[in-house]
């Protein structure tokens, strides 16, 4: 792990001195790792946003590599030319991009199989990649950094399937604290025999097993995978859940064991066409399904979380200096966002203080989605105007944020809507409002309808052209214009001004600074 103990400390507050040019975070501008599965083997580079993984490039090959290990001992011969050429591949195109070294690792299937050295050996041999093998304890450790990568406040279990194994690891406080391995991925519930009584009973002892060495205390279940993301995917379906970002989906035990239910009963075919998993993934739905049954009746979670962070993005988190691993990941990835996309990089601190007098009373939570909204409110500027509202919203509610949960998504997505739009009737993101109480569309509305009026009435900075005064009880918004500048509260600001104030449910005021 990377600490650079040299650091300076940097200036307090979610604003504070960005990290970006510092040299043990610009060592992280680009960083490939590649992940050895049981059934898939992945390549992914992340660049840019230094404390939320941004996706520069990610290409995945379902080989099958541990495809009738416990039969044979052996990796699959036809999964093992697949790995191997796909790896080739991957060096191919890491040197064509100039990357540093790539970080490889392999797990339960080369770690198990008999010739796993042989094959780590030919990786190094024909590609030139040294293949890191890890025990369980290591793969549960690394995906339990991944979590916590997206989730810093992450407390609960992770829970991470493969190919050929599965693995637990508590996660509390920022750490990572005991970690086991169990042989219930997949491919290795395929050779148990006995049937489906057989797979049953194997699966309820094995789970019994990891409990008493676990703990059944924990409320919450991070699930990484993707056999588990494929199941979710279901789930949304079955449920008529109106998004499908699987990332930080959160489902209850019940909503759980009906879906497994319902996978049962379910054609395959059928499910795997309308939410667009690949053959080789849903082929293993069956069998994880009953895994996660098992989990939800053994551990007694109250809600079941969909992480997309992993032990790539554990990889990722590994090379952090401390300081950077401290940092929000939601704030840093908009930071990053404004420093590259928006008009004038470091208007979003100035908006954010300007509006900050309407949010006196608001809560950590509801601050830190205005931070993000300002700091996002000029990302998408050179989208067409007909259409730059809904590019906003699509881009809070689909991009690659860590630390947001669904709704929150939606809030940042439709507060950002209406600092391009003043109504949000007839949109085609309707059906994604219905994730949010009605009060919390009134706030993302006053958000985007501030941020509208902020934005434009001084381009170089809002607070030297005014002040905002909020008055709740007497319900009074007032705007203190200061000397010289009455002229840039022209027509249109006054018209976004009082949409700001009837947003509010309050009555427009403006003065004049005394000298």
């Amino acid at each position: 792990m990377n600490k650079d103990a040299g650091l300076a400390m940097d200036e307090g507050g979610p604003f504070g001195k960005p990290l970006f040019d510092d040299p043990s975070v610009r060592a992280l501008d680009r960083i490939g790792v590649v992940d050895v599965g049981s059934n898939s083997v992945r390549m992914v580079v992340f660049d840019g946003a230094a404390r939320s993984p941004a996706y520069f490039y990610n290409e995945k090959v379902m080989a099958g590599l541990g495809q009738g290990l416990v039969e044979t001992g052996r990796l699959n011969p036809k999964g093992r030319e697949r790995a191997l050429a796909a790896l080739k591949r991957f060096a191919a195109v890491a040197k064509g991009m100039s990357l540093p070294p790539l970080s490889c690792v392999a797990t339960a299937a080369v770690r198990e199989a008999a010739d796993g050295p042989e094959f780590q050996a030919q990786v190094e041999r024909e590609t030139g990649l040294k293949l890191w093998v890890i025990d369980g304890q290591e793969e549960a450790r690394l995906s339990a950094q991944g979590v916590l990568l997206g989730w810093p406040e992450a407390e609960g279990l992770v829970c991470d399937i493969g190919g050929n194994s599965m693995e637990l690891a508590e996660v509390s406080g920022g750490k990572v604290g005991r970690r086991v391995t169990s042989p219930l991925g997949p491919f290795r519930l395929q050779q148990v025999p006995g049937g489906k009584k057989g797979v049953h009973d194997f699966i309820e002892k094995t789970m019994e097993s990891l409990a008493a060495e676990i703990g059944t205390h924990h409320e919450r279940i991070y699930l990484v995978g993707g056999s588990w993301r494929a199941i979710a995917r279901l789930d949304m379906e079955r449920r008529g859940y109106p998004m499908t970002v699987l990332h930080e989906y959160r489902m209850g035990p019940q909503s759980v064991l009906q879906t497994v239910q319902w996978i049962g009963k379910s054609n395959l075919e059928e499910l795997r066409a309308k939410t667009g998993t690949s053959l080789a993934r849903m082929e293993l739905v069956p069998l994880a399904s009953l895994v996660l049954r098992q989990l939800v009746l053994t551990f007694h979670p109250k809600e079941i979380d969909v992480s997309s962070y992993g032990i790539r993005e554990g990889l990722l988190y590994e090379q952090m200096p401390e300081r950077l691993r401290m940092r929000d990941p939601l704030i840093e990835a908009c930071r990053h966002a404004e420093r590259t996309m928006a008009r004038m990089p470091g208007f979003g601190k100035k908006l954010y203080n300007f509006l900050l007098p309407l949010y006196s009373n608001a809560s950590a939570e509801r601050l830190r989605l205005v931070r993000a909204a300002c700091l996002l409110h000029d990302t998408t500027w050179r989208a067409h105007p007909d259409y730059r509202a809904e590019v906003c919203f699509d881009n809070a509610t689909r991009a690659n944020l860590g630390g947001l949960s669904h709704a929150e998504r939606v809030f940042l997505g439709l507060a950002l809507l209406h600092r391009y739009k003043n109504s949000r009737e007839g949109s085609r993101m309707e059906p994604l409002f219905a994730l949010l109480t009605d009060q919390q569309i009134s706030d993302a509305e006053v958000l985007g309808k501030a941020m509208r009026f902020g934005a434009m009435f001084s381009i170089k900075s809002p607070e030297d052209a005014g002040s905002l005064d909020w008055r709740p009880n007497k319900k009074i918004l007032q705007l203190t214009l200061k000397p010289g500048a009455e002229a840039l509260f022209g027509e249109v600001a006054q018209a976004r001004f009082t949409s700001l104030a009837q947003a509010l449910g309050a009555e427009a005021k403006v003065v004049m600074a005394k000298e």
